[in-house]
This record gives C-alpha cells, structure tokens and sequence, in this order.
C-alpha cells in the first residue's frame, strides 16, 4: 500500500504532495504544493506569487504550501503577514489546502483566523504544540499534520495525536529521510489503530477539504 504523505521534501515517491523548492519549478512526475516560505519572502514577492498562480490550473498542483509566519528566521512580521493573507486567498479561492509553516506564530495564526472572513482550509504541518494551543485551533479550519515528532513517545506532537479529532490528522515525512511508513507505524501505536485504517482515514479527510482528489 502506498501511504499518503502530506508534505515531503523528498522528490521521486508516489502518493505524496512533494513541497517544490523556492524556484517553483514542478516535477515531471507527481503531485506537488508550491508557495512563499517565510525563510525566503522578501520585498519581491508578489512577483514570486504571481509565478504560483500560473501553475493553478495544473491538476497536480495541490497545496498551496509552505506559507506561514516564522518570527526566529524571516522577514519583518508585516511582510509576512501580507504574503500570509494573499497566499490564504489564492487557496481559498482554488479550494486547495494550504499547509502551514508556523514557528513562534500561533498568535499571528490565530489573528488571520479571527480577522479573516474568507478561511482556507489550512494544515498545519510537522506539528509539536502543546495541547492547550492545539485546541484553541478546533473551532476553525485547521488540520494537524504530524512527522518524526511521534517517534518520540512523550512529545507534544503524540500527546495531541491521542487526543485530535481523527479527522483533523495527517501524515508526513518533511525534510527528514523517513518513510511514511514509519511515521504511520508509530500514529498506529498511539492510536491503536491499524495503518490500513489510518491510510483510509487520511484520504478521506483530504477529499473532504480540497478539491483536487486522491485515491487510495
């Protein structure tokens, strides 16, 4: 079975949104998420956004991703929340996901998800939070993505996984050089559920927030 990972670094696998590289060149092959990354915005990038929404009618383009707020290594906070609101748009607008990279930015998320009227379903990806911050979330459009962080029994990451709404959750394997497999290995473990189980319940919730389908 090829299991569904949400979010990779990792080019050349099958069943996977593979996150394209700050040059937003797709790949031959496969589906992919394309989108401003905080590491990289700069005052340019409207130019850079415009070069994302030329791929928008690409059925393979299925996130828009990663966008988000980074106050350890970015730009001035106001750039990034003007990037943060266009990059929301354009994915509620092609109702697609946007997968979220969010260091040291919970309360600048949750401002976007209080102001905002027009909310994208949003994923927020390699989650570790404390529980209390995750819930504040629930009553929004926002979707838990977990990584390596539940290969380590006590984290954060799999303390909320006992506890989210199963259909809040996805999988991941980031930049780490992990198969999925071991990451839905260890959400089984914690959830006592099997990876078959899982693998239907991922599929199903990302057809239930996008639409652009997967099929198990």
């Amino acid at each position: 079975m090829e299991l569904f990972d949400v979010h990779t670094h990792q080019g050349n696998l099958t069943n996977t949104i593979y996150n394209l590289k700050p040059n937003l060149i797709p790949p031959d092959s496969g589906n992919y998420s394309a989108g401003l990354h905080p590491w990289f915005l700069d005052a340019n990038w409207k130019n850079k956004l415009e070069e994302i929404i030329k791929l928008a009618d690409d059925q393979r383009f299925l996130a828009i991703g990663e966008a988000g707020f980074d106050r350890l290594r970015g730009p001035e906070i106001v750039l990034q929340k003007e990037a943060f609101a266009a990059q929301a748009e354009l994915s509620y607008r092609l109702g697609i996901p946007l997968i979220l990279h969010c260091v040291k930015g919970h309360d600048l998320l949750l401002e976007f998800l209080k102001s905002s009227s027009k909310i994208p379903n949003i994923i927020w990806h390699g989650f570790n939070q404390k529980i209390h911050l995750a819930e504040q979330l629930l009553e929004f459009p926002v979707y838990f993505s977990f990584g390596k962080a539940l290969l380590q029994p006590e984290s954060n990451a799999s303390q909320w996984l006992k506890a989210c709404p199963l259909h809040r959750i996805f999988f991941e394997t980031d930049d780490s050089s992990l198969n999925i497999h071991s990451i839905f290995n260890a959400a089984s473990l914690i959830l006592g559920l099997s990876v078959n189980q899982l693998q239907h319940q991922v599929v199903y919730n990302w057809n239930k927030i996008s639409n652009r389908k997967i099929h198990e």
